[in-house]
């Protein structure tokens, strides 16, 4: 028998033949005459003020859907690889190796982004907004349940776990400077991933932890933490946000174009179905919707909004100074790394993308069981009235100082003549109640608020 061997290929015809073959098996979007595109995007699932950029807009699908309808037009193939994280880092790391296209994490998160993709030539640009918070109420300081930390300054000589280089360590520095307490030497800092330093408070090994949500919310609601700094009092925004790749930015505009038309789609959503989009998020993270709720519902702490809003622009600017000062980071033009131009794109060529509503301040909330819809009212005295006797799934109260939305039940409540204030941190209800003392203000317990609102 004889076997007949192929024809060697001549070494042009071999070099096309590798070429097509790793256009076609590419995960990248840049490959421009590949009929089937694969677009990477990273999110933080458990990060729930990006869902609107990651877990929501995943779960409805609208992102595939504009990429369809684009792709009956020129006749490619998209796909999306949907990589979740933990943190902004790793989505970080995987931009700057050309392997994720679109990612979303928090404003100083972003900032690395912005520095190691100019580093290693692969430059990145924040283009949109997902879920902000105009005094910073997205990060808090807490601390185990019966801790006898009741304020910041209890802080000097104790150990604090946070995660280096996010949005909560921001927190936490500023508020330790504003309480004369030294960051670098002031406290044993401990820097963990949010799961394992929520263990280390639950173990006893830590004496607080600052997180970035839903983790001081979570903790909260299952009575593994108490709230000991409301973020809220720097009143200093904190927001997160989409960054992408300079190069697929360029080579595929119009498959951003889609990314933030399905992000407008999503917030659109959240915004009109708080109550659905929590129980989606929960349904797809594991988190009590209960929490997600606290965080992204209708009074929630975040407000979801695209817009590149110049105070937030401004608040990136004055991250930079403490980014700087921990090492992370050399000097950042942010205005170089902040690309308004693909949001204004989309917002100038679709109907229905008229500005959203600015964050107005929050109203107390009521949320029953088996109800699809939550009821809001006037005063804290309203709500507690209104939630005697009924089958409570989750009651929200505004801090009564920062705006910051809270459970009822793990509130500080204040008592004064009338009226009942609640607070997000003991040291918040004891300020306003020694500032009050001529009007009777009085520090109550949650049974005594809801006995007084009857």
């Amino acid at each position: 028998m004889r076997t007949t061997r192929p024809k060697a290929l001549a070494p042009a015809a071999l070099a096309l033949l590798l070429a097509t073959v790793a256009t076609a098996c590419s995960g990248s979007a840049g490959a421009a005459d590949s009929r089937t595109v694969t677009v990477t995007v990273g999110y933080q699932s458990k990060t729930i003020n990006t869902v609107t950029a990651g877990t929501l807009l995943r779960s409805l699908g609208y992102f595939e859907e504009e990429l369809a309808a684009r792709g009956r037009k020129d006749g490619v193939t998209y796909k999306v690889n949907w990589q979740d994280y933990a943190t902004g880092a790793p989505i970080t790391a995987q931009m700057t190796a050309g392997k994720i296209d679109i990612g979303s994490m928090g404003d100083f998160p972003l900032l690395i982004n912005a520095v190691r993709g100019k580093e290693l030539k692969q430059p990145t640009h924040l283009v949109s907004v997902t879920g902000y918070n105009l005094r910073g109420g997205l990060n808090t300081v807490v601390t185990a349940p019966d801790s006898k930390l009741e304020s910041l300054t209890d802080l000097r000589g104790k150990k604090v776990s946070t995660s280096v280089g996010s949005a909560a360590d921001g927190t936490l520095v500023r508020a330790l400077r504003r309480a004369g307490i030294d960051p670098s030497s002031g406290i044993e800092k401990l820097n963990q991933q949010p799961s394992v330093g929520a263990s280390a408070l639950q173990a006893g090994s830590v004496d607080a932890l600052s997180q970035f949500v839903a983790w001081p919310g979570q903790l909260a609601y299952e009575g593994r933490a108490k709230a000991l700094y409301d973020g809220a009092e720097l009143n200093v925004p904190t927001f997160h946000g989409v960054t992408v790749r300079e190069k697929f930015a360029k080579e595929r505009a119009g498959v951003l174009d889609d990314f933030l038309r399905a992000q407008r789609r999503a917030t659109d959503h959240l915004r009109t179905e708080p109550v659905a989009a929590a129980e989606s998020v929960a349904k797809e993270t594991g988190l009590p919707a209960e929490v997600v709720y606290l965080y992204n519902g209708a009074n929630g702490i975040a407000t979801f909004d695209p817009a590149l809003r110049p105070e937030l622009i401004e608040a990136l600017k004055q991250d930079v100074p403490v980014l700087k000062d921990a090492k992370l980071v050399g000097d950042v033009d942010v205005d170089a790394f902040v690309d308004p131009a693909p949001l204004a794109r989309v917002t100038a060529a679709g109907a229905g993308t008229e500005p959203y509503p600015r964050a107005v301040a929050a109203r107390p909330e009521l949320w029953l069981k088996g109800q699809a819809r939550t009821t809001s009212f006037d005063s804290p005295r309203e709500l507690l009235k209104a939630a005697r006797g009924a089958d409570v799934r989750a009651a929200y109260v505004p801090d009564a100082v920062t705006g910051t939305l809270w459970f009822a039940d793990k509130a500080v409540w204040v008592a004064e003549g009338p009226e009942l204030r609640a607070f997000v941190t003991p040291a918040g209800a004891q300020a306003y109640a020694a500032a009050h003392q001529g009007s009777g203000a009085r520090i109550v317990s949650f049974a005594e608020a809801g006995a007084l609102a009857s």
